[in-house]
């Protein structure tokens, strides 16, 4: 794959792995359950990629997190917040709007025969 499609496709994938994200943490998940859980869907995710992007939806106040000490190894587990929920929704109804002018637009029927 060539440099410049490299970078176009990480671009496109980044809007799309926050939403992804978002979709899994209606239950607390902690970082290595949530790979397991995007890779079962055929989305993969770097670690590298995953922990700087839930330390930002933290931040913006999307995701909340805990640490479960009850076992060996401590776990911090990421949930949404209730404002993250309210914004997950908005968003997911922005993507199905979005990909139906899309899917419309890639198919050819968006043509009004104009050239």
């Amino acid at each position: 794959m060539s440099t410049l499609l490299n970078s176009l496709t990480t671009e496109l994938r980044r809007g799309t792995l926050t939403l992804a994200v978002l979709s899994q943490l209606n239950t607390p998940q902690y970082g290595y359950s949530l790979v397991q859980r995007l890779e079962k869907s055929g989305i993969s995710i770097d670690q590298s990629t995953l922990y700087p992007l839930l330390r930002r939806l933290e931040k913006q106040e999307l995701v909340t997190s805990t640490w479960d000490t009850s076992e060996s190894r401590p776990r911090k587990y990421y949930a949404l917040s209730l404002y993250g929920e309210e914004i997950f929704n908005q968003l997911k109804q922005e993507w199905e709007k979005t990909s139906q002018e899309l899917y419309i637009l890639l198919k050819g029927e968006g043509e009004d025969g104009a050239d």
